[in-house]
């Protein structure tokens, strides 16, 4: 429920994660806006009748994360679906989805939908044919998506009526994961009901909410969930107790002017014509391009959906109309198609032009030195996933049964950020969970140690510069400091701390002398808690009890 309705609100007896003052303890808040920051003594000084007093009982008040790529859609499914993230064989998917058909569970519009499993931790990386889908589904139609998104396992009943027969893509009883192919099928599982679209977003929103995100940046493009889904998170128009909603729409343009008709045509705001335009797939899929074979599937190099022509001229349109460009890119062969393309449209409109228009791209997970050289060049943002290194890329784990001795140096946020490239975070839900301390801990604990970044760092990826990638007009945005949107989270921490991801460095620190504001440890018992989430002022979400 959003807070009652009092212009002053003063936080105290906590602690404020503020460069402006990394001593603070406590917080005044104006309607919407941080009104001051400074110690508990003085907190005392300032307190009176006209304020509603929040007794933060030692925890910690921290600026409000921004997850950077999200489908919230695709989200509000696979909180509802049936979860095989657990499933360890073909045999124990088909006795996970034989029970849910039995309960009635799973799905909408009489689709049975699951999400997660991933065939690459099962001893037999046999898959279930389309047949015995549909046995173990009692006759339903089945969709099952794979942890990435970017393949399926769909029930004959379900390809037909998505005009599966032919397309490229839907061979024999195997997964999709060909673009057209798993739009086609993704479209016949989706519900089509308003009110059935308005449960799944108020789901992902409310879910998004309670942990700590004051923002997310829906990833909309026509091959997902499409104009429709766009429109319909439009028209919530910003509820009071949900947070911010920011969109991008992945569609191919080759002209300004086509831009232009496709931005006034989608009926819904959007920052640009960019996030999941997709040059290439994903590695799980073996459909992210690389320069050089698979390790485990030789002769097969994955897809690429787009050329360096087409890249250009959408770069070079996106940035003569003022907008942002950007791509979904995974492979070292995709991303020497998408710095072509870029090179290209500098070529065409101008390299202070391009590097003006703030473009994106999202992932870029095999970026060498030459190539984060050029990107910083070109001033383009990298939208990373922490938590698909934490997922996959150990010793032993996916990324290496795909790539070999590739996978050293993957997803490289030390890298892009010493080369300069501004750098952002989300959790691509519902491919990984919104989960931002996760996130934070997944860059310090990055499975290549040359690869790792503070805990800091992290948390400003998250934060501050997520709202800088999506070239929000108020800089302050992301930061508690007077005068800056009161955006953020109430967290309940064991410990607050320093951390460095350098092992040959003290890696925690309480000396006030560092005045370096402090994060919570995530080498505890106990994951970060949240209490409350507020932006600009009104409250998203409070745990039962807190600010009694």
């Amino acid at each position: 429920m959003p807070m009652p309705e009092r212009a002053l609100t003063l936080y105290r007896n906590g602690s404020v994660y503020s460069a402006a003052d990394p001593f603070a303890s406590a917080m005044l808040v104006d309607g919407g806006t941080v009104a001051w920051l400074g110690s508990e003594q003085a907190a005392s000084s300032i307190a009176d009748s006209s304020m509603r007093i929040v007794d933060l009982d030692g925890a910690l008040v921290a600026p409000g994360f921004v997850d950077s790529h999200v489908h919230l859609s695709d989200t509000g499914e696979a909180l509802a679906s049936l979860d095989l993230s657990g499933v360890r064989s073909a045999a124990g998917l088909l006795e996970a989805l034989e029970s849910a058909a039995g309960a009635g569970d799973g799905g909408t519009a009489g689709v049975l939908r699951g999400h997660g499993w991933d065939e690459s931790r099962w001893d037999d990386q046999t898959l279930p044919t389309s047949e015995e889908l549909a046995r173990a589904a009692g006759g339903r139609a089945v969709f099952l998506t794979r942890v990435d998104v970017h393949s399926a396992l769909v029930s004959p009943a379900l390809a037909a009526s998505a005009g599966l027969s032919g397309l490229d893509g839907m061979d024999d009883g195997g997964p999709l994961a060909v673009r057209e192919a798993l739009s086609a099928a993704r479209a016949a599982a989706r519900p089509t009901d308003p009110d059935d679209i308005r449960a799944l977003h108020s789901a992902a929103l409310a879910h998004a909410a309670a942990t700590g995100h004051v923002a997310v940046v829906e990833q909309a493009a026509p091959h997902l969930g499409g104009a429709d889904d766009l429109r319909a998170l439009a028209a919530r128009g910003g509820a009071a107790d949900e947070p911010e909603v920011l969109a991008y729409w992945g569609q191919l343009v080759g002209s300004a002017r086509e831009g232009r008709e496709v931005l006034d045509g989608l009926g819904a705001p959007v920052l640009g014509l960019a996030g999941d335009l997709t040059v290439d797939g994903s590695i799980g899929s073996r459909t992210a391009l690389l320069r050089a074979d698979y390790a485990d599937a030789p002769g097969h190099r994955g897809h690429g959906y787009l050329t360096a022509g087409q890249i250009g001229e959408h770069v070079a349109a996106c940035t003569e109309l003022g907008v942002q460009a950007g791509f979904h890119v995974i492979g070292d062969g995709g991303l020497d198609r998408v710095l072509d393309g870029f090179r290209r449209a500098a070529d065409a409109v101008g390299s202070d032009r391009v590097r003006a228009a703030g473009h994106r791209l999202e992932h870029a997970e095999m970026v060498g030195e030459a190539e984060a050289a050029a990107l910083a060049a070109l001033a383009v943002t990298v939208s990373a996933q922490p938590l698909f290194d934490a997922a996959w890329g150990h010793a032993g784990g996916l990324y290496e049964r795909r790539l070999g001795s590739r996978r050293e140096g993957m997803n490289p946020f030390a890298r892009l950020l010493a080369a300069g490239v501004p750098v952002c975070f989300g959790s691509d839900s519902p491919v990984c969970a919104m989960s931002p301390w996760d996130t934070v801990r997944a860059c310090l604990t990055h499975s290549d140690p040359d690869q790792r970044i503070s805990a800091r760092a992290a948390f400003i990826g998250h934060t501050r510069a997520a709202w800088r990638a999506l070239r929000h007009a108020d800089p302050l945005m992301g930061q508690l400091v007077p005068g800056a949107p009161a955006s953020f989270a109430v967290w309940r921490a064991d410990e607050l701390m320093v951390q460095v991801a350098d092992d040959r460095v003290q890696a925690w620190s309480t000396d006030p002398r560092a005045r370096t504001p402090l994060l919570p440890a995530l080498d505890t018992e106990n994951d970060p808690e949240c209490l409350q989430t507020v932006h600009r002022g009104r409250e998203l979400y409070r745990r039962s009890g807190f600010g009694a």
